[in-house]
């Protein structure tokens, strides 16, 4: 079977599934595992380089106000491969490709991939990913091993925060401006033993305001930045306190948002790993 994946996420899958070898393109952001860069780059971002996360906000507001896609599909590299199979979205217009645009330039090719789509919006959903990944590529039991292996490590997580105090916790999901987390990101707050009080599970994130995070009143500040990773989430963390936009007496945690946060795949259970671990480190109250 020959594989396209137009999201980061979804490569993830395929690879943790040995279906790795199946994939001939991804997209521009596909890193991990590092293997996915040896495959040929079939879409990539229409955002100019260099820009603020100020600047990328306006960029995305005004392209999406006037219909444009984010991301750009090479039409020329999807018909030379010659996919059986694409795998894209219908979840977010700022994550990658719509699948509108992918079923379009499918037709315009002549291509008869099968297209698979998923539609994340909570852990759950992201387990349920795996599977239809998993039957797709005829990699059913692969999945199922990796599906229970999750929820063990998940089942651990919760366990683990028994007897600890539950802290206040708001995560930005991004800083300029400020942006409330949704889908499964509150959920990995609750699972890593916080009290999630920014943002609604399985809903869109939502801009917020530096006075609505005041109001808030977390304990800790989770700085997760779509996009970025340790070393770019950690210098907008500083730039926050330098600003003055953070309460003075919350602790600030920098995550790595790109790749334990933001991608719907197995990494999200590091990610809740990693943030468990940061909160049963406090000072206790």
């Amino acid at each position: 079977m020959r594989v396209v994946s137009l999201l980061p996420s979804a490569t993830e899958i395929l690879f943790a599934l040995g279906a790795g070898d199946d994939v001939v393109g991804v997209t521009f952001e596909c890193d991990f595992p590092p293997a996915a860069r040896e495959r040929r780059v079939v879409s990539t971002t229409a955002l100019p380089e260099g820009l603020s996360p100020a600047e990328i906000d306006g960029y995305v507001v005004a392209a999406l106000a006037r219909g444009e896609d984010l991301y750009r599909l090479q039409a020329d590299a999807l018909r030379e491969l010659d996919p059986d199979l694409v795998v894209t979205q219908d979840l977010c217009a700022v994550c990658a490709l719509d699948v509108s645009t992918v079923d379009a330039a499918l037709a315009h090719l002549g291509c008869t991939a099968e297209v698979l789509t998923t539609d994340p919006h909570t852990l759950q959903d992201v387990l349920a990913s795996i599977t239809a990944i998993g039957a797709a590529v005829g990699r059913q039991a692969e999945a199922a091993t990796l599906v229970a292996d999750l929820r063990q490590r998940m089942a651990a997580i919760w366990r683990s925060t028994m007897g600890h105090d539950r802290p206040r916790v708001a995560v930005l999901e991004w800083t300029d401006p400020p942006y409330a987390p949704g889908h499964w990101i509150p959920e990995m707050v609750e699972l890593a033993g916080g009290d999630n009080v920014l943002g609604t599970a399985g809903e869109r994130s939502t801009r917020t305001t530096w006075d609505d995070l005041a109001a808030a009143r977390p304990d800790v500040v989770v700085v997760a930045p779509c996009g970025y990773d340790q070393a770019g989430a950690q210098a907008q963390a500083d730039a926050l306190v330098a600003a003055g936009h953070l309460p003075d007496d919350v602790h600030v945690v920098a995550v790595d948002a790109d790749g334990l946060w933001a991608r719907p795949g197995p990494r999200l259970v590091d990610g809740a790993e990693q943030l468990a671990a940061a909160l049963k480190a406090l000072p206790r109250r």
